[in-house]
């Protein structure tokens, strides 16, 4: 027999949504300090492509692992 669980509200989406676009915004305007040759390396090398990749891993593997 598989358990229920509750579903997240409205708020907690708004919440976690915030959240992320918080983190995205403050990770933009802490590359801006960056020097220019290592924003260069950053947004036209390979770096953002390795982020998303191991991102979406992490939360593929979190999904599909087992609850106690």
């Amino acid at each position: 027999m598989v358990e229920s669980r509750p579903q997240p509200g409205l708020a907690q989406v708004l919440l976690v949504a915030a959240a992320v676009v918080a983190v995205v915004l403050g990770a933009a305007v802490l590359t801006s300090f960056l020097p220019d040759a290592v924003q260069a390396a950053i947004f036209q090398g390979p770096v953002l492509i390795i982020v998303l990749i191991g991102g979406t891993g992490w939360l593929l593997w979190r999904i599909g692992r087992p609850r106690p």
